[in-house]
C-alpha cells in the first residue's frame, strides 16, 4: 500500500500544520478523567517524543496541583512548546506565566468569551468592555512571553464584526496565535471554513498571526470542522488523544493526523507526528483516565483493523487494500499470528507487547510477565485484549500505595457472605475479615475496614474482556470524594479479585490527590 504523504522535498512551510495537544487540560476537564501528577508527567513526555508541537499542560490557577504539573512539565519537556491556559484576569495570567517560566519555549493561552449569550449571561459585560479586556489581557501576557495565544471563547456564535474587531486588537496587542474555537460543537464544516476565510480577509493584520481551530464534538463533526478550518487558512489544530474532553469531547489527534496522511491528495498538509506512536498514546491516556476506547473508534479502536465478516476476510486474504485504507503498522498496530499461552517465553511476551504498542520499564515488564504466566495457567486462550487488560493494570498500578496481597471469599446460598483480605499499605501488611450482603459487599467492607475512608461508591460495572467461561472480568468503579470523582478499572479471571483491585485503584487516586494537596511541613526554627 503506497502512502500519499508528500516527500521531504515536496513539503512547504505554508502547508505545515501545528499540532496543539490539550489532553492534559481540556481532556482532563472531562468528568471522571482526573489524572495523577505522575500520569501527567508520563503523558507529557510521550507527547513530546511523538512530535506534538504544543502541549497545553494545564490551567495553572485552577489548583496548586495543576500549577505544579504545568511547572514540572515545563522543566522536563525537551522539544515542544509548553502552554498554560488562563482567563483574562491579571492573577490568572501572572500565575500562568510563573508556571511555564522554566520551559525552553513557553506559551500563555488567554481566552475571553465574545458571543452575545456569553457576554450577557456569563460575563455580564458590554461588548466595549470585553474588547478593552481583550487588549489588556493580551498586553499583560505579552509582557511575560513573546508567545501568546488568544481565544475568542464561543467564537462560532460571535457576531462577525465584533469577532474581527477583537481579533485585530488582540494581534495588535501582541498575540501571535489566534484561536477561534467552536466551543459548544455548534458549527458545520462549510460554515467553519467560511468563518476563517472571511476573518482572515477582513482583519487587516491577520498575516501577523497563526490562526488556530479548536472544535468540540457535540454534533460529531469536530474532526471535519477542524480540517475545514485548515482549508480556510488556519494552521494550528487543537486536539486530544482519543478525542477526550468536555461533554462529547474534542477533535481526536489520531484521526486528524491520519486523515492528512491517508488523504493527502485532498488534504495537502503535513505535521511532525510520529504516527507509529498513536496506538501507544491511546493506550496510555486510556489507562491514566480509566476511560475505555470504544471498540469501533477510528484509528485506535480494538476493531479498527479487525475483520469478522466472511466476505471481508476473503477480500483481506486476497489483498489487504480491499478493506483497509491504511497499513496497521503506520499507527503502531501489527497484525500477527503469534499466539500467547503458558508455553510462551519472555522474549515472545516482550515481542508481542511491542507489536501492540507497549513499552514497559524493566520492573513493570517482569511483574507483567509473572502475572501473564499466572493468567496463562488459569486461562486456555490468551487474546490480545487479555494482554491489554493485564498490562494496562500494571501501568496504572506503578505508583499505588495500597496493594492487594490476597483475597478469600466465602459465598453461596446460605449467607451472610464473608471475605478475608490482606493488603499492603505503604509497605505494612494488614489483614481483615468482614461480612456483607453478597460477596462484592463483603469485599468492599473489608477494604473499608483496612483503609478507613469517606468515599462513596457511585458506579460499579462488570463486563467480560473476551468470550468464554474463562474470560477475564473487567470491573469499573467510580468513587466520589470531596466533590471529585475517581474512576478506576481492573481485570482478572476472578470477578471478585477484579472488583477489589478496581476499588483499590480508585482509593489510590484519592490517596495520591490528598498527598499532593497537603501543605508541606514547616521547618522548625533553629
Amino acid at each position: 500500500m503506497t502512502s500519499t504523504t508528500p516527500s521531504v522535498q515536496d513539503k512547504s512551510d505554508k502547508d505545515r500544520v501545528i499540532i496543539f495537544d490539550t489532553t492534559l487540560r481540556d481532556g482532563e476537564q472531562c468528568p471522571g478523567a482526573t489524572m495523577t501528577f505522575e500520569e501527567k508527567l508520563e503523558i507529557a513526555a510521550m507527547l513530546d517524543t511523538m512530535g506534538v508541537d504544543v502541549i497545553e499542560a494545564g490551567f495553572p490557577i485552577a489548583s496548586d496541583g495543576d500549577f505544579e504539573a504545568v511547572n514540572e512539565i515545563a522543566k522536563r519537556t525537551k522539544n515542544a512548546v509548553v502552554c498554560g491556559l488562563s482567563r483574562a484576569g491579571q492573577k490568572d495570567i501572572d500565575r500562568c506565566a510563573e508556571a511555564i517560566r522554566p520551559a525552553k519555549r513557553g506559551r500563555i493561552h488567554s481566552f475571553l468569551s465574545t458571543s452575545p449569550v456569553h457576554m450577557k449571561y456569563k460575563l455580564q459585560m458590554e461588548p466595549d468592555a470585553v474588547h478593552d479586556l481583550v487588549i489588556s489581557s493580551v498586553t499583560r501576557a505579552r509582557n511575560h512571553t513573546d508567545d501568546v495565544e488568544w481565544s475568542s471563547e464561543d467564537g462560532t456564535r460571535t457576531e462577525f464584526d465584533f469577532l474581527c474587531r477583537c481579533v485585530e486588537s488582540a494581534i495588535k496587542a501582541g498575540a501571535t496565535t489566534i484561536n477561534i474555537p467552536d466551543t459548544v460543537g455548534y458549527s458545520v464544516p462549510e460554515e467553519y471554513y467560511d468563518l476563517f476565510k472571511r476573518v482572515r480577509e477582513n482583519v487587516p493584520n491577520s498575516d501577523k498571526a497563526i490562526f488556530s481551530v479548536h472544535c468540540h464534538n457535540d454534533l460529531g463533526m469536530a474532526v471535519a470542522n477542524s480540517m475545514a478550518g485548515i482549508r480556510g487558512g488556519a494552521r494550528q489544530i487543537e486536539c486530544t488523544i482519543n478525542g477526550i474532553g468536555e461533554r462529547a469531547g474534542n477533535a481526536a489527534l489520531e484521526e486528524i493526523v491520519m486523515a492528512m496522511k491517508v488523504r493527502n491528495d485532498k488534504l495537502p498538509y503535513w505535521n511532525n507526528i510520529d504516527t507509529t506512536m498513536l496506538m501507544r498514546a491511546s493506550k496510555e491516556v486510556s489507562a491514566a483516565t480509566s476511560f475505555p476506547v470504544q471498540y469501533n473508534k477510528a484509528i485506535v479502536g480494538r476493531n479498527a483493523f479487525a475483520h469478522e465478516s466472511g466476505i471481508h476476510q476473503d477480500g483481506m486474504l486476497k489483498n489487504a487494500q480491499t478493506y483497509e485504507i491504511m497499513l496497521p503498522e503506520t499507527v503502531g498496530v501489527k497484525q500477527t499470528s503469534l499466539v500467547m499461552g503458558k508455553h510462551s517465553g519472555r522474549h515472545a511476551f516482550i515481542h508481542k507487547l511491542e507489536e501492540m504498542g507497549y513499552k514497559l520499564g524493566q520492573n513493570q515488564l517482569e511483574d507483567a510477565f509473572v502475572r501473564f504466566k499466572a493468567l496463562a495457567d488459569r486461562k486456555k486462550d490468551i487474546y490480545d485484549e487479555d494482554l491489554e487488560a493485564l498490562v494496562d493494570q500494571e501501568m496504572t498500578a506503578a505508583h499505588d500505595r495500597i496493594k492487594l496481597v490476597s483475597l478469600t471469599v466465602i459465598a453461596g446460598t446460605h449467607g451472610p457472605q464473608r471475605a478475608t483480605m490482606k493488603l499492603n499499605v505503604d509497605g505494612v501488611v494488614k489483614i481483615e475479615e468482614a461480612e456483607g450482603n453478597g460477596p462484592v459487599d463483603a469485599v468492599f467492607n473489608c477494604i473499608k475496614a483496612l483503609v478507613p475512608h469517606e468515599a462513596k461508591l457511585e458506579l460499579y460495572q462488570v463486563h467480560a474482556v473476551t468470550e468464554g467461561t474463562d474470560a477475564q472480568a473487567e470491573v469499573s468503579v467510580r468513587l466520589a470524594h470531596e466533590g471529585r470523582s475517581m474512576t478506576s478499572r481492573a481485570a482478572d479471571p476472578d470477578t471478585l479479585v477484579a472488583s477489589a483491585k478496581a476499588y483499590l485503584g480508585g482509593l489510590n487516586k484519592i490517596v495520591m490527590k490528598r498527598a499532593r494537596d497537603m501543605p508541606a511541613p514547616v521547618a522548625a526554627a533553629s
